[in-house]
């Protein structure tokens, strides 16, 4: 009996961390969405800058409530800046990126960060990668070659704005295995919004246009949007493992679309759709074979984030 009510908590466990973190998917391209409106008008460093900004205003009462303001300090401070730093830049790059083109075309490109983890595990966290997994990850890369399709006219400057963007998500993503456990997750997330604030709020007077009330607000809700998308995430990983929620990371691209075609009239063409078809099916592959191996990483509220 005890058994049965045991699988039973546990799959409720499962389910509604699975809700969470499709909510939390499903919640984020609105994020992208007003940053690519925002940019018709303003610098993309004054974009990222609100998105930084808001979004620590918003969390930092959040951790010190749970936590206490002990917990902001952290054990391992050097790690957590560089940690924060590359998400930073993954942003501005990605920011970059969908300002001259579609959402989802950009997060299609992003996507290829679990694929760079996997690539690069045995030389930073001392990971074996078989040669299964080492093969979907060139598959991947396939498919990221298939959406941007170089050398016949369709390749675009940007598409390398969403690359580095998925590159620099990459290295934090490993740079998030590395510090697991080192804090909780959500002190951790605070830590990466105030290296965001700080570094955005020295640089933005030098490009700064002032907004209206009407765009301030749009800069609080984006900020907004961005610290009750992650809180979704951290809540997820609370109730369900990694192994179990980190497939359903690919349901960005259906809001992505969703937000791209509504708000600009934006939808992917069909060889963007066998792109992300590929990249999709290798890095849910490469989680099927790290669950086997049990090589997925339970504790990190963070690690199958793709939204930068």
């Amino acid at each position: 009996m005890g058994r049965v009510r045991a699988k039973t908590r546990a799959l409720n466990g499962a389910m509604l961390g699975i809700v969470l973190i499709v909510s939390s998917y499903m919640f984020v391209p609105l994020m992208d969405g007003i940053a690519k409106f925002l940019s018709t008008g303003y610098p993309v460093i004054e974009i990222v800058w609100a998105r930084y900004f808001f979004h620590l205003l918003i969390l930092l009462p959040l951790t010190v409530a749970r936590h206490g303001p002990r917990a902001l300090l952290s054990r391992r401070p050097l790690a957590q800046l560089l940690r924060g730093s590359l998400l930073l830049g993954s942003t501005i790059f990605f920011f970059a990126a969908i300002a001259e083109m579609p959402i989802a075309d950009a997060l299609a490109l992003v996507f290829i960060s679990p694929l760079l983890v996997t690539a690069l595990s045995p030389l930073v966290l001392d990971e074996t990668v078989g040669l299964r997994r080492g093969a979907a990850v060139v598959v991947g890369f396939v498919g990221a070659l298939v959406i941007i399709r170089p050398g016949i006219g369709v390749m675009q400057p940007a598409a390398f704005w969403a690359l580095g963007a998925g590159a620099l998500y990459g290295c934090y993503l490993l740079a998030t295995r590395r510090l697991a456990g080192a804090a909780p997750p959500l002190v951790t997330l605070t830590y990466t919004a105030l290296v965001g604030a700080i570094v955005m709020t020295l640089w933005a007077p030098f490009v700064w246009v002032p907004p209206t009330p009407a765009i301030w607000a749009w800069m609080i809700a984006m900020g907004a949007i961005a610290a009750g998308g992650h809180f979704l995430l951290i809540h997820a990983f609370e109730h369900a493992p990694a192994a179990v929620l980190a497939p359903f990371a690919y349901t960005e691209i259906v809001s992505a679309t969703a937000v791209g075609f509504l708000a600009f009239g934006d939808f992917p063409d069909g060889w963007t759709w066998v792109g992300i078809a590929i990249i999709a099916a290798s890095g849910l592959y490469i989680s099927r074979r790290e669950r086997l191996l049990k090589r997925a990483p339970d504790d990190d509220a963070s690690s199958s984030a793709i939204q930068p």
